[in-house]
């Protein structure tokens, strides 16, 4: 296929998925931001990483919030620190968590996090300009 050509079919959009290397399922396990991060920083989503505060909004575990212990890319889940099970012998498990379920309160921000929300900020800005002028 040639680049920038995406297939509609349903089959090979799920195989693309699934054996998507790293840096992809690093875009494709983007979370929301939150309304206040939203307006500051210009952007609807960025890519979730270890560090992050969040909320859980859909699902078993909705109004939980906690710091992201891990992000698994292998399996698209995230860890939120005290969302949890315990076993039958005692024993606690994190529980996975999509993504796409919830909502970044308060991000960790090193060097390389800053230019890309500076970099998303000023593409949504002036994608806002162009549609004003029209």
């Amino acid at each position: 296929m040639a680049a920038g050509v995406v297939s509609i079919s349903q089959r090979k959009a799920h195989k693309a998925h699934f054996a998507a290397p790293s840096s992809v399922r690093r875009v494709i396990m983007s979370a929301p931001l939150s309304k206040e991060l939203r307006a500051e920083h210009g952007t609807r989503s960025i890519p979730i990483r270890k560090g992050d505060e969040v909320k859980i909004v859909r699902g078993t575990y909705k109004g939980r919030e906690g710091v992201v212990t891990t992000c698994q890319r292998k399996n698209f889940r995230i860890f939120v620190e005290g969302v949890s099970r315990d076993k039958g012998n005692g024993a606690t498990v994190p529980i996975g968590v999509n993504a796409s379920n919830v909502v970044i309160n308060k991000l960790k921000l090193d060097k390389d996090r800053k230019n890309i929300l500076s970099r998303k900020g000023a593409a949504a800005k002036k994608s806002e300009d162009v549609e004003m002028k029209a």
